[in-house]
C-alpha cells in the first residue's frame, strides 16, 4: 500500500511537470533529498528513478526554457572542474571498487548541481527550490522531533521515516541541516510568495525552527550542538537588541537544560574530555594519517582511501584509580573514516581538490555578503527579499562549513543545492542590474528614433 502511494504521488508530479517543466527539477529535488526509493518496498526500487527525472528535467529546459536568460559564474566553473577532477582521481583511487561505488552518487550530485544555476532564472524558481529544500527535510525533522519529545531519541538510535543510517537519515548529517535550514525557514515566513506570510505559515515556520531544534537533542549528535552555537552567534549581527538577545537566548538555554535527557549531557559533555573519548581520540589519529598520507600523495588517494588507514592512540581512563590498571588505554584500529570534510577532501582529492572545494564554499559566503551589503539599503519594494535571502544562504553555508569539520559531508548533495541557490540567485541579480542599467538607454534610443527629422 505504501509503495502504491509513492508511485501514485510521483506519478501526479510528472503528469504536472509536463505542463510546468520546471516541476522536474523540483521533484528530482525532492527523490534526492526524501530517497522515497528508500522507503518503498519493491516498486520504487525497481526503476531508475533518480536518473528518469533528472533526464526529464534537462528535457525540459531545452525544450521550454529561453536560453537568452542563463548566465554563468566563475564558481560555476569551480563545479565543473571538481567533477572533472574528481573523475581524475577515481581513475587512480587506492581502493578502486570503494571508489566507484561512492563516486556513483558523488558525479549525480555534482552534475545537478552544476545544472541548477542555469535554471534558476528567476525568483519564483529560487523561492521554489528554497521551499521544495525546507520542505522534504521538514519530513525528517517533524518526525524526528515528535520522536524526541516523546523520549525517543538517542544517538544512533533516533529513527526518522526509515531505519537507515545514511544520508539525511544519519544522526550528525541531519543535525547540521536541520539547523542550517533554519535561516531559510525564517526567510520563507517573512518573504515567501509561494505561501504567502500569514500567521498560518509564521506558525509552522516557528513550530519547524523548534523541532529543528529537537534534532541535536534526539540525535545527540555533538555536531548539532555547535552548530547551533554558530547560528547564535550569526544571528547576532542582524538582531537590533543584542543584550537582550544573549540575556534571552542564556536564558532559554539554562532553562532546557532541566528538560535534557541525562544521555544528552554526559555525551555533549565528552566535548570538553576529548582524550578520554574514543570518538574524539579516533577522529584525531584519522585526521594525523591523513596528513601524513598526503604528504606523500599529493594528489590524493581518491574516494574512499581511509580503507587503507591503520591507526594507534591513546584515551585515558578517567575516574579509575592508579592501582586499578593502566592510566591510558593504548586502541588500534583501521579503515575508520575521516569524520571531517575537510580530511575527506585532504585524504580523498589531494590539495588540488581541497583548494577547489574551498573556493567554491568560501566563494559563496564572501558573494552573499557583496550581495546582501549591496542590497541591505535599497527602499524598492521589489527588492526587500533579496538581503535577507543573502544573509540566510550565507548563515547557512557558514554552519556547513562549521559543522562539517566533525562530519564527512563534502559531497552531501543537500548543500550543493544550496550552493546552486547561491549561484543562481548572484547570475540573476546580475541580470536584473544589467537590464536596468539598459534599460533607460534603449528607451531614450526608441523616443529618439521615434522623433520625426527637422
Amino acid at each position: 500500500m505504501r509503495d502504491l502511494f509513492f508511485v501514485g504521488y510521483l506519478g501526479l508530479l510528472v503528469l504536472l511537470a509536463f505542463k510546468r517543466p520546471f516541476l522536474f527539477t523540483l521533484t528530482y529535488a525532492y527523490v534526492d533529498i526524501i530517497a522515497p526509493q528508500r522507503l518503498s518496498y519493491f516498486l520504487l526500487n525497481s526503476i531508475p528513478l533518480s536518473l528518469i527525472l533528472f533526464a526529464l528535467a534537462v528535457l525540459g529546459f531545452l525544450i521550454s526554457d529561453d536560453k537568452k536568460n542563463v548566465r554563468i559564474s566563475p564558481r560555476w566553473g569551480l563545479l565543473l572542474l571538481l567533477l572533472v577532477y574528481c573523475a581524475y582521481t577515481t581513475t587512480i583511487a587506492e581502493e578502486p571498487i570503494a571508489a566507484q561505488t561512492k563516486w556513483a552518487w558523488v558525479w549525480k550530485a555534482l552534475v545537478f548541481a552544476s545544472f541548477l544555476p542555469l535554471i534558476l532564472n528567476t525568483r519564483l524558481r529560487i523561492e521554489a527550490l528554497a521551499l521544495t529544500m525546507v520542505l522534504c527535510a521538514s519530513a525528517l525533522v517533524v518526525t524526528g522531533g515528535i520522536k524526541t519529545m516523546a523520549g525517543g531519541g538517542g544517538y544512533g538510535v533516533l529513527v526518522m521515516l526509515v531505519d537507515i543510517n545514511s544520508g539525511l537519515y544519519e544522526g550528525s548529517i541531519i543535525s547540521c541541516v536541520a539547523i542550517a535550514i533554519i535561516p531559510l525557514i525564517v526567510w520563507l515566513a517573512q518573504h515567501g510568495t509561494i505561501f504567502k506570510p500569514d500567521w498560518k505559515v509564521k506558525l509552522y515556520a516557528t513550530a519547524l525552527v523548534f523541532a529543528c531544534l529537537l534534532i541535536p537533542v534526539g540525535t545527540q549528535a555533538r555536531t548539532g550542538l555547535v552548530c547551533i552555537g554558530v547560528l547564535a552567534i550569526l544571528s547576532l549581527r542582524h538582531v537590533k537588541y543584542r543584550f537582550l538577545y544573549l540575556a534571552a537566548a542564556g536564558l532559554i538555554a539554562v532553562s532546557a537544560i532541566p528538560f535534557l535527557p541525562d544521555s544528552y549531557t554526559q555525551r555533549m559533555g565528552t566535548i570538553k574530555k576529548y582524550d578520554a573519548d574514543e570518538s574524539a581520540s579516533t577522529r584525531l589519529a584519522v585526521w594525523k594519517w591523513t596528513w601524513e598520507y598526503v604528504k606523500q600523495n599529493p594528489i590524493g588517494g581518491g574516494f574512499e582511501v581511509y580503507l587503507i588507514n591503520q591507526v594507534q592512540y591513546k584515551i585515558k581512563n578517567v575516574g579509575q584509580a592508579a592501582d586499578e590498571g593502566p592510566e591510558d588505554k593504548q586502541v588500534i584500529d583501521q579503515a575508520r573514516a575521516f569524520h571531517s570534510s575537510y580530511f575527506e577532501m585532504l585524504g580523498e582529492q589531494g590539495f588540488p581538490g581541497l583548494f577547489i572545494w574551498l573556493l567554491i564554499h568560501i566563494g559563496g559566503a564572501w558573494r552573499m555578503e557583496v550581495i546582501q551589503r549591496m542590497y541591505r539599503k535599497r527602499n524598492r519594494e521589489e527588492e526587500r527579499w533579496v538581503a535577507p535571502l543573502a544573509t540566510g544562504l550565507q548563515n547557512a553555508q557558514i554552519i556547513y562549513m562549521v559543522g562539517s569539520l566533525f562530519v564527512g559531508i563534502a559531497f552531501q548533495p543537500f548543500f550543493y543545492m544550496l550552493t546552486s541557490m547561491q549561484l543562481g540567485l548572484d547570475t540573476y541579480l546580475a541580470r536584473r542590474r544589467r537590464e536596468s542599467l539598459w534599460r533607460p538607454i534603449r528607451k531614450k534610443r526608441r523616443q529618439v528614433e521615434a522623433e520625426p527629422a527637422a
